[in-house]
């Protein structure tokens, strides 16, 4: 063998050590993948229970930060948004969540580019509830916001709902379902009840697991229901085996407001509830 032929051999031994090791880490720890699956929507419906309750079953990976990617970092490039994706190996989905998309105008046209198939996932909340719950949520950043009854009313006086304020926005499901059904069929979005996810998680996790055609691992057995918070909590939480409850910040009480403020709000979202029921097939309970 002369010299040459050596060094053609070192290298093509080298080529093919560097093939073996990446093919063999590339089987053990896979590769970043664009999402299959999204939770859209809504804030201060029951989003981060959902994801944390996903991330138990083995055969889905998630970004545990908001990616914000359809909203509020489009410029920066699919490439970018694959980067932050965690590692899947084949039959695993990768998902992220951004409450925001429901509710961004351009969110529906811009994931429909990258992937018609996605499976798009909404947690909803009764409107009231979760409309208090927002403004619960920024109080307790900005304790210096005006009360709640004066941002919920243009003419209180006339009862008129001041609908530019965007914590009421949120809660007409109807109208930012409209937008999604112009890109997405229905059988392509999963609605998830964020009351059942509270009364009753393994059956809501098991109709996402369906919905992710995915093995029902996710059982009664995960779950177990802390009293004190009012919310249910896993018995071990994804790589760990201790217990895991939700951050401090869930089951933050509210603040008190007037009965005929809530009143008046059940009235304004009926229709829009009424309207979302007919268009999901589904009765949410939140008028009963």
């Amino acid at each position: 063998m002369t010299v040459q032929d050596s060094s053609k051999l070192k290298v093509s031994i080298a080529a093919i050590s560097r093939f073996f090791i990446f093919y063999v880490f590339y089987k053990r720890e896979g590769s970043k993948k664009l999402p299959q699956a999204i939770i859209i929507g809504v804030k201060k419906g029951g989003t981060r229970a959902l994801l944390e309750f996903l991330r138990v079953h083995p055969d889905i990976r998630a970004v545990g930060a908001e990616p914000h990617f359809f909203d509020r970092n489009y410029d920066k490039g699919l490439d970018w948004y694959r980067d932050l994706m965690p590692r899947t190996l084949d039959g695993q989905i990768t998902m992220e969540k951004t409450p925001s998309y429901f509710v961004t105008k351009e969110a529906p046209a811009r994931i429909s580019a990258m992937s018609k198939d996605a499976k798009l996932i909404v947690v909803v909340r009764d409107p009231v509830t979760r409309v208090i719950s927002d403004y619960t949520q920024t109080l307790s950043k900005r304790p210096d916001i005006p009360t709640f009854e004066s941002l919920t009313f243009k003419n209180r006086t006339t009862g008129l709902i001041d609908i530019s304020w965007s914590a009421i926005q949120i809660g007409i499901y109807a109208k930012h379902l409209e937008n999604w059904l112009q890109y997405f069929p229905m059988r392509q979005i999963l609605f998830v009840s964020g009351e059942r996810l509270i009364t009753d998680p393994a059956g809501e996790l098991g109709r996402v697991q369906d919905f992710l055609v995915l093995k029902r691992i996710i059982t009664d057995k995960h779950f177990y229901f802390n009293k004190t918070k009012g919310f249910p909590c896993l018995k071990k939480a994804e790589g760990s085996s201790k217990p895991h409850c939700l951050g401090k910040t869930k089951g933050r009480t509210h603040p008190n407001i007037d009965p005929e403020v809530v009143q008046r709000l059940r009235e304004f979202y009926r229709p829009f509830n009424m309207k979302f029921y007919q268009m999901t097939g589904h009765d949410f309970g939140w008028d009963s």
